[in-house]
């Protein structure tokens, strides 16, 4: 992304969103080249005529609801999320703090090929910055959990050098936890690097040696959140959404089905269906995730990497609010993490990246659905089998998953090996 990109693209947003002038939100994590994208989206929405409120470093997801709580006409995060510091990007929030729709998304794609223009003077927005942000959002986040208290709770927080680094700590310990900081030391260069939810060996470590109850880590920019154990345990996204949903259960306030994605553990689907609770699939994406939650209107839905959607507390995923939910579940609970994922057995699950040279239909090939039906055939009801195209990357990834972890990482090497001789075979056939 360039300087000149970042201009043109607040322009196209300013065109598309509010074309008669209106507000807008902008917030960043803390790499470096934020500082010249938010100067530059500056530029590009006050040359269309669009009041900016600069937010200065906060979680996504904290952008998402001073959206709506300011009564901006949208929100701008300037982030890469989980990335390394050198990547940049740009998220979008509609007024009520939830994700642009596919068809505005297309509108501002096609505003961006128009010629950049300029207000005339009279026309031009205005920039302020607002200095309460960290503090109106730390307060939605501690209110979500009412009246729980955390007193006596030994916490190790992550903040993976990023965005949550101001807030996360400091709620945690307003609710009465003792907590130990780690990656809360931004420079700009060091966002995600060996701490966070990507790389969350340190943390395992420090919890185990200091005898924490249990450690938090959040990716760079908010908006995912992993958990690990006393004992070190990684505790993934599909363990969050079944405590949830059994968590809302339990207090009568569980809403429609739950949501994942079809990378979600089969063991999930299995547990929740033993407690009466319904699950679907959708395509992987939190996006995905939240349209199928609001089309059935349900509230607790995720994916295993930790992004976790808790919408009877708020509009997005939120990794700071998924965490404090978390918690005030095991507290209220009885507290014992290990004895409240006791009726959730994960099946292993073994995923092989098939790397091809151009794109075909896998799904049509006759040796790739034989092989696939042999190892459905052998996996039996307790199993699945499923091939997907990488969005990103020319890859087929081949993920299986039933009770004998043997069984299936064997049947996915034969799949992959499937797979890539039929791309082999269509690129012969094509030379």
């Amino acid at each position: 992304m360039t300087v000149d990109f970042a201009v043109r693209l607040a322009g196209a947003a300013g065109r598309v969103l509010t074309p008669g002038g209106g507000r807008v939100v902008v917030g960043k994590d803390p790499r470096l080249s934020g500082y010249m994208f938010e100067s530059a989206l500056e530029a590009g929405f006050v040359a269309a005529g669009v009041d900016v409120k600069l937010l200065q470093v906060m979680p996504t997801p904290g952008i998402a609801f001073l959206t709506k709580a300011l009564g901006a006409d949208f929100g701008v995060v300037i982030s890469a999320s989980h990335n390394p510091y050198f990547d940049n990007g740009i998220k979008f929030f509609d007024h009520r703090g939830s994700k642009l729709s596919d068809h505005t998304e297309a509108a501002i794609e096609r505003a961006l090929e128009e010629p950049v223009t300029t207000n005339d003077p009279a026309s031009l927005g205005k920039a302020e910055r607002r200095y309460d942000a960290v503090d109106r959002y730390h307060a939605f986040c501690r209110q979500s959990v009412g009246d729980t208290d955390f007193s006596g709770l030994n916490l190790v927080v992550d903040c993976a050098n990023g965005a949550t680094y101001k807030v996360a700590p400091r709620v945690f310990s307003d609710l009465g936890a003792d907590v130990m900081t780690i990656g809360c030391s931004p420079n700009g260069r060091n966002i995600n690097e060996g701490c966070g939810s990507t790389a969350p060996d340190r943390l395992r470590t420090t919890v185990t040696a200091v005898g924490a109850d249990l450690g938090v880590a959040f990716d760079g920019d908010g908006d995912r959140v992993l958990l690990v154990g006393p004992d070190g345990s990684l505790i993934d996204g599909d363990d969050m959404v079944y405590l949830l949903a059994l968590d809302r259960q339990r207090r009568g306030e569980l809403k429609g089905p739950v949501v994942g994605t079809l990378m979600s553990n089969l063991g999930l689907e299995l547990a929740l269906r033993e407690h009466g609770i319904g699950f679907e699939r959708t395509k992987v994406g939190d996006r995905h995730v939240l349209s199928r939650l609001h089309e059935v209107r349900g509230t607790i839905g995720g994916e295993g990497s930790g992004h976790v959607l808790c919408l009877d507390r708020t509009t997005t995923g939120d990794g700071i609010i998924t965490a404090l939910q978390v918690v005030a579940a095991l507290r209220d609970n009885g507290g014992d993490l290990k004895e409240q994922l006791s009726g959730f057995y994960k099946f292993p699950q073994h995923l092989v990246n098939v790397r091809i040279d151009e794109p075909f239909d896998f799904a049509a090939d006759a040796s790739v659905g034989a092989a696939v039906v042999r190892a459905e055939e052998r996996l039996g009801a307790r199993g699945r089998v499923l091939l997907r195209a990488s969005g990103t990357e020319p890859l087929i990834r081949v993920m299986v998953e039933g009770e004998d972890e043997s069984l299936v990482a064997g049947l996915a090497a034969e799949l992959a090996s499937a797979v890539q001789a039929a791309a082999r075979g269509r690129g012969e056939a094509s030379a």
